[in-house]
């Protein structure tokens, strides 16, 4: 099994499960888990992490539907080239799926929601 190393920031508005989802992509997008790469068991993850097991289960089974990982039982996890995984709905869909269900979570309302993005698509400089 590849090293790689994560952390999490315990005191942002992120939600853990969010910023270490997001962080196993942007190793994956960057190249930087390549393909075939053996991540670590949801156990050896949630001790370095120092979260819940089922919060990394629960990454990885998500992560696997999105095309990112694979699983085999007994066997371990694995990085895949989400490029050559065949997909119906576009790149960063999931992504911002996921977002959206967090900012609902903490009660913002649709109206808000597109408010706040308006604004952060305004100050971003892409």
């Amino acid at each position: 099994m590849t090293e790689f190393r994560m952390s999490v920031d315990f005191e942002s508005e992120v939600p853990i499960y969010v910023q270490v989802k997001n962080r196993i992509r942007m190793l994956i997008d960057q190249g930087e888990l390549k393909p075939g790469t053996q991540l670590p068991t949801v156990r050896d993850l949630a001790v370095e992490l120092e979260i819940n097991p089922n919060t990394v289960s629960r990454i990885y089974a998500d992560l696997e539907r999105e095309g990112y990982l694979f699983r085999r039982r007994g066997i371990g996890t694995f990085a895949v080239d989400p490029r050559k995984v065949e997909k119906s709905e576009p790149p960063g869909k999931a992504q911002l799926v996921e977002t959206l269900r967090q900012l609902r979570a903490l009660g913002y309302s649709s109206r808000q929601i597109l408010e706040m993005t308006a604004e952060v698509l305004r100050e971003v400089k892409v």
